[in-house]
């Protein structure tokens, strides 16, 4: 038997914070957490990692506003040819994808869909000569 047993006492844990419930309660503990005004702001971004450069100095200010590298440069567009290659291997990676039917299945699929049409065939002139018998004798 452990201490916490023999004496009923329990160890109290430590309180939780509770999470916020309403909307309002979350924007008011989130202001309560962030700093206000920019001069606070400036002091927390030092003890940020990667905010300021390797000796200690802040990024000089000409580099701000500027795009980056990387939005400035056009990404070149493959030729015809290597598009097409490209499309040609897709076409091949997905053909090897699919599931095919073994002859069995295809001989029993293809029954199916003959034996529908020729009941909508059926269906269609049973309907059609209806209607024909139906205008002649209303228009005769």
């Amino acid at each position: 038997m452990s201490d916490s047993d023999a004496g009923g006492e329990k160890e109290q844990e430590p309180k939780r914070v509770s999470r916020p419930v309403t909307a309002a309660a979350r924007r008011e503990r989130r202001a309560s957490a962030r700093p206000a005004g920019k001069a606070a702001a400036k002091e927390t971004d030092k003890t940020r990692p990667g905010a300021s450069s390797a000796d200690g100095a802040a990024k000089p200010a000409e580099k701000k506003g500027r795009a980056t590298p990387k939005r400035d440069r056009k990404e070149k567009k493959p030729s015809l040819v290597a598009r097409f290659m490209r499309f040609v291997r897709e076409v091949l990676a997905e053909l090897r994808k699919v599931i095919w039917p073994t002859r069995n299945q295809m001989v029993t699929y293809t029954t199916v869909v003959l034996v529908f049409v020729a009941f909508m065939v059926a269906l269609v002139y049973l309907l059609d000569w209806v209607f024909r018998k139906g205008v002649f004798w209303l228009f005769g």
